[in-house]
């Protein structure tokens, strides 16, 4: 199989409204402000004067900036990516001229009506902004990390399918409609992970494929795999990332059912709170620690394709418990792609 190219996956603008974003563009042009100050003299308390005199200006202008790109996102992300870009430069560039126009006339002796230079300042710090954050994206692109997710899948799928195929043989004389089913479940799980899954999906779209999974497993593993799901309150229209929930159900089987000798169950919590996504899955933990490598391959990718979609307003985390391993991830919740 050819391996993917970067150039597959069109760039696009940043989320403007998304808190990340925020923080990355206030921390980068501080960043350049700093230094700005430190280039132009060699004194310390002259160089904080500056930047403060500096950052007055400069913040006042990027938190509006920051606001009207929040607001007309939709309109910038429906344009072709290069329009977008030289609409978001052109905003920058009108709400800078707006806020030193404005402050000029509030302080009558500050001079701060833009200049060629000023305007060209602003349209090359955008620039290199807009240039980081399409870079950032390529790095966390699927395109990379789908690489990786081909690797592990590599070697379990063929596992996976054996084992499912001899399951559905065992069933065809004794239980031919539960057979029927098994095969329906299977080719629908293969059409997903073969599927083009650049975009956000519906939790309840991801909930059917897992279940889809898991009764395969059940066909094979029997009594011994017990599943509980409390999704009462899931909100099947938030928009996750596509299969997210179903590698780490195959996780939980491999490394917490498979491993023991009795019966275990795995728990799937997923909720919403205050604006945010929760899903939380328990598996029995296995002291052994054998084959927990592959697991953190799992993670790695969902982490990627978190910070991708959702950047730091999305997190996962992992506890080790004495009889019990759980992954809880938390999400904006979103019902529009951002």
């Amino acid at each position: 199989m050819p391996k993917p190219e970067v150039a597959d996956y069109p760039d696009r603008l940043p989320d403007f409204c998304n808190l990340g974003v925020m923080l990355r563009i206030l921390l980068g042009v501080e960043g350049l402000v700093w230094t700005t100050a430190w280039l132009q003299t060699a004194y310390l308390a002259e160089m904080w004067h500056l930047f403060v005199g500096y950052s007055v200006v400069v913040q006042a202008s990027l938190l509006l900036t920051l606001v009207f790109l929040c607001l007309s996102r939709r309109m910038l992300q429906r344009l072709p990516y290069g329009w977008g870009v030289v609409g978001s430069m052109l905003l920058a560039l009108l709400t800078t001229a707006l806020v030193m126009d404005g402050m000029s006339h509030l302080f009558a002796d500050s001079h701060l009506l833009m200049t060629w230079r000023e305007a060209i300042n602003v349209l090359a710090v955008s620039a290199l902004l807009l240039g980081y954050f399409r870079l950032r994206g390529r790095a966390l692109s699927p395109a990379l990390t789908e690489a990786r997710l081909q690797a592990l899948q590599a070697r379990i799928r063929p596992h996976f399918l054996f084992n499912s195929l001899n399951a559905v043989l065992s069933l065809v004389r004794s239980e031919p409609r539960r057979a029927e089913r098994a095969l329906e479940n299977l080719a629908d799980l293969f059409r997903v992970v073969m599927a083009d899954n650049r975009q956000l999906s519906p939790l309840k779209r991801e909930v059917e494929i897992s279940r889809q999974y898991l009764e395969l497993e059940g066909l094979r593993l029997g009594e011994r795999l017990r599943v509980v799901w409390h999704i009462d309150k899931a909100p099947g229209n938030a928009l996750v990332p596509p299969l997210l929930l179903q590698p780490l159900l195959e996780n939980a089987v491999y490394h917490g059912i498979e491993p023991a000798t009795q019966p275990g169950e795995i728990t799937v919590n997923i909720y919403r709170n205050d604006g945010q996504l929760h899903l939380i899955i328990r598996n029995p933990y296995q002291h052994d620690g054998q084959r927990h490598t592959g697991n953190k391959m799992a993670l790695g990718n969902i982490r990627s394709r978190l910070m991708l979609h959702f950047d730091v307003e999305a997190s996962l985390r992992t506890q080790i418990h004495d009889n019990y391993y759980q992954v809880h991830i938390i999400m904006p919740y979103r019902t529009t792609p951002p």
